[in-house]
C-alpha cells in the first residue's frame, strides 16, 4: 500500500473505540488470560514506560511499520523483538513524550518529524514489571534511520501487507515467565517471532486499521 494513501487514510483511526484486552487476549495462551481476568498481572507497582508503532513510507512509497531487535544483554527482554522506546524518565513531561525520546535515541527520528495518530490500550509485561503505553506514529521519512548500537541490533522494517495478512499469525511452543512448553499465539514478521507484550499491541493496531483498510 502506498504510504501516501495510507497517510491520508489512518487518521480515520482517531475517533474509533480501543479493542483492549479483546485483541490483546488473542495473542496470549488461556494461562495468561486467566491471569490477566484475575488481575494477577498488576500486583506490584509497575515501572512505566512509552513506545511507539512507526509507520513509513520505503524508497519505493510503500508501508513498512517499524521494529526492533534489541541487541542480547542481561535482561528479560534480551534478543527480543519490539517497538522502539522504553522506561520513562524523571524528565519526561507524560509518557508520549518518552516514546518520542526513545524513538529518536534508538533510531533517530526526531520528535518533531513524528505525527501522532492515537494513543492505545496500556500492556503490563510481567517479567519486568512494566506498563507500557503504546502510540501510533507517522514519519515522513525524510531522514533515514540511525541506530543507537548500544540498544539495538537491527530493524525490522515490516511491509504494512505483511503485518495485515492473518497467514502470518501462528502458534509457536515457547517457555514463558509464567509457563514451560505451552503454545503462545505470535506473529511471524521478516522471519522473526513476535510474541508477548509486543503481540498483543499489534493485534490492537491491527484491529483498529482492519476498520479503515
Amino acid at each position: 500500500m502506498d504510504f501516501s494513501f495510507f497517510s491520508q487514510q489512518i487518521p480515520k483511526i482517531k475517533n474509533l473505540p480501543l479493542p483492549g484486552e479483546a485483541s490483546h487476549y488473542k495473542m496470549a495462551p488461556p494461562v495468561r488470560i486467566q491471569l490477566m481476568k484475575e488481575d494477577k498481572l498488576k500486583n506490584k507497582q509497575p515501572k512505566k514506560a512509552g513506545v511507539m508503532a512507526l509507520f513509513y513510507g520505503d524508497a519505493a512509497d510503500h508501508t513498512r511499520l517499524l521494529l526492533i531487535l534489541r541487541k542480547t544483554y542481561q535482561g528479560v527482554h534480551s534478543n527480543q523483538i519490539g517497538f522502539p522506546g522504553g522506561k520513562a524518565e524523571k524528565t519526561d513531561l507524560n509518557l508520549l513524550e518518552t516514546a518520542l525520546r526513545e524513538t529518536h535515541e534508538e533510531v533517530g527520528v526526531s520528535p518533531n518529524k513524528v505525527k501522532i495518530i492515537k494513543s492505545l490500550s496500556e500492556v503490563y509485561i510481567p517479567p519486568s514489571n512494566f506498563e507500557v503505553q503504546p502510540y501510533i506514529g507517522l514519519y515522513a521519512k525524510t531522514e533515514p534511520f540511525q541506530i543507537q548500537e548500544t540498544e539495538v541490533e537491527s530493524l525490522v522494517e515490516v511491509p504494512f501487507t505483511d503485518f495485515m495478512d492473518d497467514n502470518n499469525n501462528y502458534m509457536q511452543n515457547l517457555t514463558t515467565s509464567y509457563a514451560k512448553n505451552i503454545d503462545v499465539p505470535a506473529f511471524k514478521l521478516n522471519g522473526y517471532t513476535v510474541w508477548g507484550a509486543t503481540a498483543m499491541m499489534l493485534s490492537e493496531i491491527k484491529e483498529l486499521l482492519k476498520q479503515v483498510f
